[in-house]
């Protein structure tokens, strides 16, 4: 077929009915005939070199960091407004990502090793644990704490999330480093 053919094909209709064509009517290539990219087993020593460059981000120095900087917030809010009803809250939205991250972490340490599965299964089970752990503590927050400030408290909570993005961010510039 030739490319005016072709051309004019397109127009009736998206669907190339013609099997020899190295490419479809919107001109990519077919999936089957695309080249896939080679794989290169790692040696052990090419791993371990890797895995050098690249450590992994302790999970307990995430959560301490998340502790220190929702003390922090909580300092500024008492600074900031001098009551310390904003201290409190601000610790209240901090204790609401800290605590739930904490108990996820040590139910993950050490579990599962060698069985993928259940170690995906013990992270869905953590992770739901760490959810309604994170929502009682609001609930009990806006319960038990009569003069709470909702503004302090979702900035505790939003720094203490936060913590996570500039851990990866640091993970990735210190493995860039050297």
């Amino acid at each position: 077929m030739t490319k005016p053919e072709r051309a004019e094909r397109s127009k009736v209709s998206p669907i190339s009915t013609d099997w020899d064509d190295e490419k479809d009517a919107w001109g990519d290539v077919k999936e089957d005939e695309a080249e896939e990219l080679p794989f290169k087993t790692l040696t052990r020593e090419q791993a371990q070199a890797l895995q050098a460059r690249h450590p992994p981000i302790s999970i307990w120095r995430v959560v301490g960091i998340q502790a220190l900087v929702g003390a922090l917030i909580a300092l500024l809010a008492f600074l900031l407004t001098g009551q310390s009803k904003t201290a409190w809250s601000a610790l209240w939205g901090a204790a609401a990502v800290v605590l739930p991250n904490a108990l996820m972490a040590w139910g993950m340490t050490g579990l599962f090793r060698g069985m993928p599965a259940a170690a995906v299964l013990g992270f869905m089970f953590w992770e739901l644990i760490k959810i309604m752990a994170a929502v009682a503590i609001l609930a009990v927050a806006a319960v038990w704490v009569s003069d709470l400030s909702w503004l302090a408290m979702l900035a505790g909570l939003v720094a203490c999330l936060k913590v996570n993005w500039l851990a990866l961010l640091w993970q990735g510039r210190t493995s860039q480093v050297k």
